[in-house]
């Protein structure tokens, strides 16, 4: 290892700045070269805290290291251990808490029953189940690409004192080789999964609710028409980039059932058919209710669910209530909570409920107030401007598609008026040649003594006729469009849209049930929302670098993996501690670092200690309601390195 100090004056001051290089020798023998690490700056005081704190084990026996210059140790101190105080160096810093947090988790789902048969170690040594911890906890920490992972994050963690390995889980083709082996166990894991989330849990699949997401790609390579990688409709709002469509059935509480990785063209309405099947194969058919968005179900899916006996609670358009409304009329508001009512219309087919909420009233109606004022004053900018019809029209449909809905409640009407522009064109790349008496003052044109040898001389210049292309000065006349823009607020649209603000319509087969328990139902779908969130920004299953299928499955299926352990862990919170999310929880415990201690001795050694921080009381207090203990402290390595030889110390005066 090779510490390197940098010194920089600044504002009078010295600063020094330290840089870590070493070789690592792995498990095989191969040497390793690592990157420079880069230190920062270590001050007088952070030195001191350490010199306070250190402990060492030597030979099965607890002491403490004297906080002594040589040759000033207090005599009855028989056991202590001389060491070099100015000598002492803080090397590796890297982040401890946050990936003992993971593999806690990983832990409480007993995830090493179920990958150590079907992940064993291959023949040259390489174990593949800790290559696959390490996937994970990257992905819920600190999520990226595999090659960051392999050039930066590995070494800027404590994964391989925590699994005690080496670099060499972190080579790059490591990684790939890792992921190549993964998606052929997802559906015996999500049967593993909803087991063991029953037995910590009591966790009930008795109510699924399923939505579609998608995420998209950086690359625009197409591989052929059964290339999952196609453009279609972005809800990342990236219609420029190919992307794939992901499927998710969840639980009220979070745990995902099943997933799927659909082509990026897949339109919404045609997944739900194949996925009740595949789920009815998995785990068998049971009195199941299904949520859905309003966008999911088509009519005839619907009809196909009825036949086979299976529940549903459904969002509808709001242009259904148009044909339900007088029925709505006659039956009662339900208050279920504070805010909220619902009404209940049965029909042949069907029930339906009409719910309405205070809060998405005053949601509704804000959105609506600030689109409509600012297209109006757009509309008014328009107004007081000269262009021509085209664009005028340009403009327009940009400010209604920022409008969105509320521009339907304006009028606009467009007029449009002849205007005769005179456009005079003159031809100025030669005068015009006349024979009027002005033209004598000028010059008489001369004959150059070369052309008076031509046997045909050219005929005079003569004046050409009114109205010559060469000599004619144009008089147009050109029609121009004159449009202009007179706009409204159509206050009967306005009107029913207030009606109509803060209500949702559900539909459902579920005779027995009462209205406040389907809306309830109905509301726990931003659940699977919350998780499709979870998975594109906390564990930034996007954008996909992957190019082959496989990869793109397991690249998702890792961040799945992920996002089981994130979902342990907000369970757990939900009872304890429920204003607490898990990426909170996560960026507090990454404040727990560990650093490599080195303490050249008296004796001749170098003691070296990895230590992890001291938990804060926050730290504490989550380890208390979260039930788990932080393990000791890692046993001192010692070696025999003959340290006074290569600095001696100074002779005593």
């Amino acid at each position: 290892m090779f510490l390197r100090c940098s010194r920089r004056v600044k504002d009078g001051k010295t600063h020094e700045y330290w840089n870590v290089v070493e070789n690592r020798r792995l498990a095989d023998g191969r040497v390793a070269q690592r990157q420079v690490l880069y230190l920062g700056e270590i001050n007088a005081s952070q030195r001191e805290v350490w010199r306070k704190t250190v402990e060492v084990h030597t030979h099965g026996a607890r002491r403490q290291v004297a906080l002594f210059p040589a040759g000033s140790m207090p005599c009855d101190d028989v056991d202590a251990i001389g060491v070099h105080l100015s000598r002492l160096r803080l090397v590796r810093p890297r982040q401890w808490g946050a990936c003992w947090l993971a593999l806690s988790l990983w832990q409480q789902l007993d995830l090493d029953s179920f990958w150590l048969p079907r992940l064993p170690a291959s023949r040259e040594g390489t174990p593949w189940l800790k290559v696959l911890k390490t996937l994970v906890a990257y992905r819920l920490i600190d999520p990226g690409s595999e090659w960051r992972l392999h050039r930066q994050w590995f070494d800027a963690s404590a994964m391989a004192d925590l699994l005690d390995a080496d670099f060499a889980l972190a080579e790059k083709n490591t990684l790939y080789r890792c992921l190549d082996r993964l998606v052929e166990h997802k559906d015996e894991l999500f049967k593993f999964l909803v087991s063991r989330w029953g037995e910590l849990f009591g966790a009930k699949f008795d109510v699924l609710l399923y939505d579609l997401t998608s995420t998209y790609f950086e690359t625009h390579e197409e591989r052929g028409p059964e290339d999952l990688r196609q453009f279609g409709y972005s809800r990342d709002k990236r219609g420029d980039c190919r992307q794939v469509v992901i499927a998710l059935i969840v639980t009220p509480e979070g745990f995902p059932l099943s997933y799927e990785v659909l082509a990026g063209n897949t339109a919404d309405s045609t997944t739900l058919s194949g996925f009740l099947e595949r789920i009815e194969q998995r785990y068998g058919r049971a009195n199941r209710i299904w949520v859905m968005d309003r966008g999911i179900p088509t009519e005839d899916s619907l009809a196909q669910m009825r036949a086979k006996g299976a529940s549903y609670l459904v969002g509808t358009p709001k242009g259904r209530l148009s044909k339900l409304e007088r029925g709505f009329v006659d039956q009662p508001w339900a208050h279920i909570r504070d805010g909220v009512q619902v009404k209940r219309l049965a029909t042949d087919e069907d029930v339906y409920v009409l719910a309405q909420s205070d809060a998405r009233i005053d949601k509704e109606r804000g959105m609506r107030r600030r689109r409509l004022r600012s297209y109006l004053g757009r509309l008014r900018e328009l107004q007081g401007q000269t262009l021509t019809r085209d664009q005028l029209l340009m403009k327009l449909g940009a400010a209604r598609h920022e409008a969105g809905r509320a521009a339907s409640l304006v009028q606009v009407t467009l007029t449009e008026t002849v205007v005769l522009e005179q456009e005079k064109t003159a031809s100025a790349a030669q005068p015009a040649v006349t024979t009027e008496p002005a033209a004598a003052a000028q010059p008489a044109p001369t004959v150059e003594p070369a052309a008076a040898a031509e046997p045909a001389a050219k005929a005079p210049v003569r004046a050409k006729p009114k109205g010559s292309r060469a000599t004619k000065t144009r008089s147009k006349e050109k029609a121009q469009p004159a449009p202009s823009m007179t706009f409204r607020l159509d206050r009967a649209k306005l009107r029913k849209s207030r009606r109509r603000e803060g209500r949702y319509l559900l539909r459902t087969n579920l005779d027995a049930q009462q209205p406040e328990r389907l809306w309830t139902f109905y509301i726990q779908l931003t659940e699977v929302e919350q998780a499709f969130k979870e998975l594109k920004s906390d564990l930034a299953v996007r954008p996909i670098f992957h190019r082959t299928e496989d990869r793109i499955e397991a690249h998702i299926f890792v961040a799945f993996l992920a996002y089981c352990l994130q979902v342990t862990l907000k369970a757990k919170l939900r009872a304890v501690a429920a204003g607490l999310t898990p990426a909170e929880v996560i960026a507090k415990f990454k404040t727990m670092q560990m650093v490599d201690v080195h303490l050249p001795t008296t004796d001749g050694r170098e003691l070296l200690l990895s230590r992890y921080t001291q938990p804060e009381p926050e730290h504490r207090m989550l380890l208390q309601h979260l039930r788990l203990s932080l393990p000791e402290q890692p046993p001192p390595k010692i070696s025999a390195q003959e340290v006074h030889r290569q600095h001696p110390e100074p002779a005593p005066v």
